[in-house]
């Protein structure tokens, strides 16, 4: 059991002989309970080598076996979670796909049905075909969602390499591609305790913990999935603005600068606080740019952004609703000059730092955000809880040579779109 006194944590951390990293943070006198049950497959990793063998499977493959791994034979996992009074849940992300609950009563039941069918692979060519449409359907409905095409769309145009530039659920064409047969050889390749982390954040016994998930995904340690290289990507993206007509009230603008990826856990956080700093310099809501297009009418309180980091990625994103988004990337491109030539004064360094940090910290009150980044970066090989060291070593000379390197028109694009003229139509 280690302790974090700068965050008030405890965590406790034990590597099963099956390769399996369990992860728990005891929170005495709570009677909510949070698990979550973390492969290393995400969307992004559809090219890998297992036993031997190069494979490259159809992308949305990942977020299909999510759908399908709730299905076990002669029953369904959702009720059974339900009846024991947890409400039970899984999503796919680029570089993860996560399954958890969230419970008052039966942890240990819970948890065991949790390892069971997560690691029960059961896929037939009846159910599978029934989930084509089901996913189809779901991934239509995304073409409604402004957001999500929006996101999308700037992931397009960015990236034309790494496979960010295809969307999580894939594409119809793609999920024509799946087969039971894909199914089962990326459960085989990347559902094995080598390849994922259980994280558990409640009033529990960490060794209990330990022995219950021994006991039901056994000792014998697997061989794992070898994800490929992505493709080499382009530094720049193009620079310009693609217009989307859709039904919006108003227009809608998601903006991004495309940066290095970073290379492993450590890397990858410091790199995100790095750039949540800068995002929070150059146009938070404390920045005298956003006070500036804010009074002018120019923004509102949909306005904002930060930075994210994937596997093989990273970005610097800021999003909102405005009929001026081309201004609004003109003016954070002039700003973001400003700052770099007269320097940010200290004092407001360090109180943006203070700001970042103590959110951050605020952010561990949630037991199932805990779990999601402590698996997340577990998952990186770095230790989550660390994260105030980070903060602690960064300086004003770091944020302003991440804003002279990074906020650049040669690493911009942006999408808008625009309300669809009804009269016209």
């Amino acid at each position: 059991m280690k302790d974090y006194p700068a965050i008030g944590e405890r965590l406790y951390r034990r590597v099963l002989p099956n390769g399996l990293t369990v992860l728990v943070v005891p929170r005495p006198g709570f009677t909510r309970k949070s698990a979550y049950f973390v492969t290393n497959f995400g969307s992004l990793h559809t090219a890998f080598r297992f036993k031997g063998k190069e494979y490259h499977a159809p992308a949305g493959v990942a977020h299909y076996l999510e759908h399908k791994m709730f299905d076990l034979p002669g029953h369904d996992v959702y009720p059974e979670f339900a009846a024991m009074g947890a409400s039970a849940n899984a999503f796919t992300s680029y570089d993860l796909t996560a399954y958890y609950f969230t419970t008052t009563h039966h942890f240990a039941d819970c948890l065991r049905l949790l390892l069971s069918f997560v690691s029960t692979p059961y896929f037939t060519e009846e159910t599978v075909e029934k989930e084509r449409e089901i996913i189809g359907q779901e991934i239509d409905s995304n073409l409604d969602y402004p957001d999500s095409v929006s996101f999308d769309s700037l992931m397009e145009e960015m990236y034309r390499k790494h496979p960010l530039h295809v969307p999580i659920l894939g594409t119809r064409e793609t999920i024509a591609e799946i087969t039971p047969e894909w199914l089962h050889l990326c459960h085989e390749a990347f559902y094995v305790p080598a390849n994922m982390v259980l994280c558990v954040v409640g009033d529990v016994d960490p060794e209990s913990v330990s022995v219950l998930a021994a006991e039901v995904l056994g000792d014998e340690r697997k061989e794992a999935g070898e994800k490929l290289p992505f493709p080499a990507e382009p530094a720049g993206c193009p620079f310009g603005s693609k217009h989307i007509p859709m039904d919006v009230a108003m227009p809608m603008f998601q903006m991004g600068f495309k940066l290095p990826a970073p290379k492993n856990g450590r890397e990858a956080i410091r790199l995100e606080i790095l750039g949540d700093l800068a995002t929070e310099a150059l146009f938070g809501e404390s920045s005298r740019l956003y006070l500036r297009l804010y009074e002018e009418g120019v923004i509102d309180s949909s306005f904002g952004g930060g930075c994210e980091t994937l596997d093989g990625a990273a970005m610097v994103l800021c999003s909102g609703d405005s009929r001026q988004a081309e201004q609004i990337r003109e003016e954070i491109l002039t700003e973001n000059q400003r700052l770099c030539r007269d320097g940010i004064p200290e004092e407001a360094f360090l109180r943006i730092r203070r700001s970042a940090l103590g959110r951050r910290i605020r952010d561990l009150d949630s037991f199932e955000g805990t779990c999601y980044r402590l698996c997340a970066y577990a998952l990186g090989d770095y230790d989550y809880f660390n994260f105030p060291e980070l903060y602690a070593s960064l300086k004003t000379e770091d944020l302003r040579k991440f804003l002279e390197d990074s906020i650049r028109r040669d690493n911009c694009s942006m999408t808008i779109l625009d309300p669809i003229d009804k009269e016209e139509t």
